[in-house]
């Protein structure tokens, strides 16, 4: 009889559901299931594939029994343009989709969930912020303040199942995480992956960076993600936890942009647009607890991250 924990990964075809996808798809111990709607498929060893609107209850039930651990990475995601444009659809579609997941996981009593959160409930500081620093009586910037209260929601969610069935889970609050299989579209990405298909695909020696490139930010290699995932599925004690994961010290916009261009070995003139959005902050995470508790630190510096990126970029991206 096998004594393997079956994994389902929802969203999977996303960026960071497929780098840990085809992580835990490596390791004996895990059988893993990944879980794809409107995206195609990927080929990749020992994954099996279902497909599965998360938005409705009996997809949900049916992908759901017999798993023992979800790993949550399904959401409805873009860059900072849309959030702005369209923050109803991230409210409403994660409330519904991670409400319902939830609920069927408590009933099937599955062992554990991982449920990714983010950082922009934190308020812009200089340093780095622990599990503690939210504080609700300080308004949210008005861009994040849909998608900050639904991530908060979700968190509580979280606890709140915990409390009442046998279902371990974990919130994670990452940073902004980069690497393989990021988006790397203008329109729908975050500002690593638009920075390195900047740099990458510029013929006129110049790059056009959006807004001052004041802002800071703390920058994890999609693979210290996957580690933490597995730190905390092997580790944690508690029926509830919610954990920092980030690199623990913010680079500038600007700062960024110099070394994705140093990497790449190009020789461009960095321009501003300053009619573009431009969302000030300056955020890194204390991960402390993480280290303390699960004895996870990140291992890729932002150098070896960004190289990395941009050899697989150059291997993978088609520009137009």
């Amino acid at each position: 009889m096998s004594t393997k924990k079956i994994v389902l990964i929802c969203g999977a075809t996303g960026f960071i559901g497929r780098n840990i996808a085809e992580s835990f798809a490596k390791n004996d111990n895990y059988e893993v299931i990944g879980v794809h709607n409107k995206r195609p498929t990927y080929n990749c060893s020992n994954l099996k594939w279902v497909k599965a609107d998360l938005t409705k209850v009996e997809d949900i039930r049916r992908v759901v029994k017999g798993v023992d651990i979800i790993i949550q990475a399904a959401a409805t995601t873009s860059g900072s343009k849309d959030i702005v444009a369209r923050p109803y659809i991230h409210v409403t579609d994660n409330a519904v989709m991670n409400s319902l997941l939830f609920r069927e996981a408590f009933e099937h009593k599955v062992k554990h969930v991982i449920f990714f959160s983010c950082t922009v409930m934190l308020q812009s500081v200089e340093k780095p912020q622990d599990e503690e620093s939210y504080d609700a009586n300080l308004e949210l910037h008005p861009r994040y303040f849909g998608v900050g209260h639904t991530k908060l929601y979700i968190e509580k969610m979280c606890d709140f199942y915990s409390r009442i069935g046998e279902t371990k889970f974990t919130a994670i609050r990452h940073t902004n995480i980069y690497g393989p299989h990021d988006k790397f579209d203008l329109e729908k990405s975050h500002v690593f992956g638009a920075t390195v298909t900047k740099v990458l695909a510029s013929n006129d020696g110049k790059i056009n960076v959006w807004g001052t490139g004041e802002e800071e930010r703390d920058l994890l290699y999609v693979d210290d993600l996957t580690s933490f995932v597995e730190k905390a599925i092997e580790s944690q004690k508690k029926p509830y936890e919610l954990y920092n994961c980030g690199y623990g010290s913010a680079i500038s916009i600007k700062g960024l942009v110099k070394k994705i261009i140093d990497a790449s070995g190009k020789n461009l003139i960095i321009e501003h647009d300053l009619t573009q959005p431009t969302i000030k902050t300056s955020l890194s995470l204390d991960c402390r607890k993480a280290e303390r508790e699960l004895g996870w630190t990140p291992k890729t510096t932002t150098d070896d991250g960004i190289s990395k990126t941009i050899a697989w970029w150059r291997a993978n991206v088609k520009v137009n």
